[in-house]
């Protein structure tokens, strides 16, 4: 296969990526080595100075469950005022949302305010994360979605998750296997949204 084959192929393999439907994604997921390696490309961003404003959470197995059990928990106490219905398919949308990929993974942006670079920069190199886990699991054969959500921004929900005072969820990234593939949805035509500048 030449070059151009070969980068052809990648190309379109990204040209495919699409976020999965969360409730779709199923076993297998990566295995261990796999998950090592995948993780590691994630951090490979510019992190501006190496502050490296980022870390990660991986949730797996029974700590899924368990996870999203408490989350779910969590939401349930503290709108106790939401009609009782509505409260509890919202409840059980958080357990069905951490059991179904194998793998959920939370970006945890940790920009620090009073460092030399901007704190927008910083929050945008935890946003880098997210997206080059989600590239990496396209490009190694998975289906993965970036998720925020209520647990993304609840302050319970964030200490349930280990986050300390001043860290911010960018995303849950769930990774697992497509039970079906969807199909794809209209994509923004770049002539629209590109200009090539030039001085007047």
């Amino acid at each position: 296969m030449s070059d151009e084959a070969r980068i052809d192929r990648r190309l379109r393999r990204l040209e495919r990526r699409r976020s999965a439907a969360v409730l779709e994604l199923g076993a297998p997921g990566p295995d261990a080595d796999l998950l090592r390696r995948l993780i590691a490309i994630a951090l490979r961003v510019p992190d501006h100075g190496r502050l490296e404003p980022w870390r990660l959470i991986v949730l797996e197995g029974k700590a899924k469950s368990v996870a999203g059990e408490r989350l779910a928990e969590a939401y349930v106490s503290q709108n106790p005022d939401e009609d009782p219905d509505r409260r509890d398919k919202q409840a059980a949308k958080i357990v069905a949302h951490f059991a179904a990929a194998p793998v959920a993974i939370v970006v945890v942006s940790c920009a620090d305010p009073q460092a030399k670079k901007p704190e927008w920069e910083q929050v945008l190199s935890a946003g880098a994360v997210c997206m080059n886990l989600l590239t990496a699991s396209a490009l190694a054969g998975f289906g993965g979605v970036w998720l925020t959500g209520w647990a993304a921004y609840d302050e319970a929900a964030k200490r349930i998750l280990g986050l300390a005072a001043g860290e911010k969820i960018a995303g849950f990234i769930h990774i697992g296997t497509e039970r079906e593939k969807l199909q794809d949805r209209p994509r923004p035509d770049p002539a629209e949204k590109v200009t090539f500048w030039q001085a007047q």
